[in-house]
């Protein structure tokens, strides 16, 4: 199916997505949409023909458990309301532990990077295969950015994602933003990934911005895109003419007319055509079996709660890793953490004023997120209270009230805390 040029959609931008020229299509991030209606500006856009792709973000197949059924019936159920002709998701895992590591559930708050190792494609295929069998449309998975690389890796990108693609039969979303952060972050040439991967199972891609910052690139989303993740398109359309081109912005919005001056130029570089010789041929295995090989969901979860568990709860470093670079990482998803509970629960920041990020870091450095940004947001504000902050009793006082109002009749007191952590640290063991 032929795409077009389209941007992704968000409800900060609504009204500017609508009268944008020239957008054939837009995508959704799944998990922001209901399952049962639509926000306005998605029905007015659909109405007009407009084709809308919901882009999921917290199933995690990268990770050691089967998916979850109810987390793959929603996103069904999101793409029966759409009628759209497929659904998206990523290599990625974002949470760890659970009943195969006998350990508490953890979740990253954002998407990690996969080990490509044959053992964590094994799961991976099969992750992917349960997920096909649940889903009403085709499946595009998109490669990640990464600012680590894990120890004893034994494929490339490209070789990563055509094992995939020939054992799963799944599509491909290639974000050539990602390719380039992998360059800056990995030392990898985004022009052999896209030699060694089959662009001709791309379904769309991704362009997007992002900024450096201390010899590492930041896939941020919010900076405008920058001309050498443009040129990485452009080696793609080398190779291919994608179905679609989407660009994604999910932070610091520019006007109307910076959006449309960055579709121009994808529009252009889409539209060129350049195409060269054939890529260089690729070594493909035979088909796998449908099952991972004996112990291998058993060891990427060790692997990867391992990984985790020093991202965001201060553990030790598993061997082989970067130290200084696992430091950028954890440093990244305290930030976004801290920037997501803010969207969803306003009223701190507004309370805290300047120090709330300052105040939420400290919180974050130790204490792993398990149960949703919501209930962090709660679990935040009760931190505070119980330790008699913010020093500003008016400040106190409207925290109070916005805790008792989402939580309970009162905050507890110490010794209710006590307790808690105590239980914590004991189902942790």
């Amino acid at each position: 199916m032929k795409l077009g040029i389209g941007i992704g959609w968000r409800p900060e931008i609504a009204d500017a997505v609508e009268d944008l020229p020239g957008i054939d299509w837009v995508e959704a991030v799944a998990e922001n949409l209901c399952t049962d209606h639509l926000p306005d500006s998605l029905v007015r856009l659909r109405e007009r023909g407009v084709t809308v792709v919901p882009h999921g973000v917290s199933l995690g197949l990268g990770g050691a458990d089967r998916p979850d059924p109810g987390r793959l019936a929603g996103l069904a159920a999101r793409a029966e309301l759409l009628g759209t002709p497929l659904v998206t998701e990523h290599i990625a895992f974002v949470r760890a532990g659970g009943p195969l590591t006998a350990s508490p559930v953890l979740e990253a708050g954002h998407l990690l990077p996969v080990p490509r190792t044959w053992d964590a494609l094994d799961v991976l295929c099969e992750n992917v295969r349960i997920a096909q069998d649940s889903l009403p449309v085709p499946l595009a998975l998109e490669n990640i950015a990464a600012l680590i690389s894990w120890p004893g890796e034994e494929l490339t990108e490209g070789q990563f994602l055509a094992e995939l693609v020939e054992r799963t039969g799944v599509r491909l979303l290639i974000d050539v933003a990602n390719l380039h952060t992998n360059h800056v972050n990995r030392g990898e040439d985004p022009a052999t990934a896209l030699d060694e991967l089959p662009v001709e199972a791309i379904a769309y891609v991704h362009v997007a911005g992002g900024v450096e910052k201390d010899g590492v690139w930041h896939d941020t989303h919010a900076h405008p895109v920058t001309r050498p993740v443009l040129d990485v398109l452009a080696e793609l359309r080398s190779r291919v003419d994608p179905p679609g081109v989407l660009l994604e912005r999910d932070d610091d919005f520019p006007p109307a007319a910076e959006l449309a001056g960055e579709l121009a130029a994808i529009r252009s570089t889409a539209a060129a055509s350049t195409a060269r010789g054939a890529a260089r041929p690729r070594t493909v295995r035979p088909p796998a079996p449908a099952a991972p090989a004996a112990g291998a969901r058993d060891r990427t979860a060790v692997a990867q709660t391992a990984l985790l568990s020093s991202l965001v709860a201060g553990t030790p470093v598993p061997e082989g890793f970067d130290h200084r670079r696992l430091g950028v990482q954890s440093r990244a998803l305290a930030a976004k953490r801290a920037d997501v509970v803010a969207k969803v629960a306003p009223e701190l920041p507004e309370i805290l004023g300047d120090g709330y990020r300052r105040e939420f870091l400290a919180y974050a450095r130790n204490r792993p997120m398990s149960g949703g940004y919501r209930r962090d947001a709660l679990a935040f504000a009760e931190l505070l209270l119980v330790e008699g902050r913010p020093g500003d009793e008016a400040a106190r006082r409207r925290l109070t009230v916005w805790w008792r109002d989402r939580a309970a009749p009162r905050p507890p007191g110490r010794a209710t805390r006590l307790a808690r952590s105590a239980r914590a640290a004991l189902l942790g063991k």
